[in-house]
Parts: structure tokens; sequence; C-alpha cells
């Protein structure tokens, strides 16, 4: 799998893209499965409805984004690798987050569901072959490739993985 090229996708995606090091990313997405899930199964049950400054979101919340966030990106990918030319519209995380009762559910449940989405990704993303990496289509107004789909899951999952252990666990 070659890594995406920046005309690829948006350069807000940028940021997430270069997070992931490995060229193999799904590797990357497999190895995220126990090390996401070893980093929330430490967090104390006091932590998990923290939130590091008035208006963002506690730990549950950012898992939940994770999730909600992978399964748009892998429908996305599926939708171009399937030659479906239709742009497809753009999704208000906020509003997600929001809707979406996190603080509601225990984080372990939240890890398992993580884990459960992962596995379904990577069922997907290894059908697609080195032409179906390369598809283009339009999410959001904005061209994307399906390896940079990919890659921008992998790199998401970092990005907030990071904030959790620099933000809510330092």
């Amino acid at each position: 799998m070659n890594r995406p090229s920046p005309s690829e996708y948006a350069a807000y995606y940028n940021k997430y893209i270069e997070l992931v090091k490995h060229d193999d990313a799904l590797k990357v997405l497999k190895e995220q499965i126990l090390n996401t899930q070893s980093i929330l199964s430490k967090i104390p049950q006091e932590k998990q409805n923290f939130s590091y400054a008035p208006g963002k979101w506690t730990i549950r919340e950012v898992v939940g984004h994770i999730i909600d966030t992978e399964r748009i990106m892998a429908y996305r990918a599926l939708h171009i690798a399937r030659s479906d030319a239709a742009n497809l519209s753009g999704f208000d995380q906020a509003d997600f987050v929001k809707s979406g009762n996190f603080n509601q559910r225990t984080l372990s449940d939240l890890a398992c569901e993580f884990g459960a989405v992962r596995e379904a990704s990577l069922a997907l993303f290894k059908t697609f072959d080195e032409d179906v990496l390369k598809k283009t289509g339009t999410a959001n107004n904005n061209k994307v490739s399906v390896v940079a789909l990919i890659f921008i899951i992998a790199g998401h999952e970092i990005h907030h993985m990071n904030v959790i252990k620099e933000r809510y666990l330092s």
C-alpha cells in the first residue's frame, strides 16, 4: 500500500496522515486495536467523564468520536471503492458527539465497540487491491482517495489518543 499524495485528500487531513509513520496503514490499524484498548482499560473510573477544559469532550466522548469518525471514513472508502460518483456529505462532529450519549456508557463498552468497528474496517480494507486503493471520489466537496481514507482513520486515532495521553491523563 502506497502512502497517499497530498493531491489525494483535503489539506485539513494532512495532520492525521503525517502521524502515520509506517507505510503499511493496515498494520497500523491492526496494532491500534490492542494498543488503544490497553490504554483505555487503565483509565480509572473517576477520569472517564473528565474533560480538561470547559466545552471540551470527556474521554468517553473522545472515544465515541473516534468510533463514529471511523465508521464514516470507512463508509466513504466503501462508497468510492464501489465506484459511486456521488458527493458524500460532511458531518458535524460536535453534533455527533452531543447525540452519541457516550457518557452514559462504560469506557469498557466503548473500547469493545472500537475493536469491533476496527475489525470490520480491516475486513473491508483487506479486500481492496491496488486499483481500488487508487480510486478517488468526493466527500464534503473535497477529492479523496480510498488509500487516503485508510491513512486518515489511522492518523485520526493516533491524534486523539495523543490528546487523551497528554491532556487527560498527564
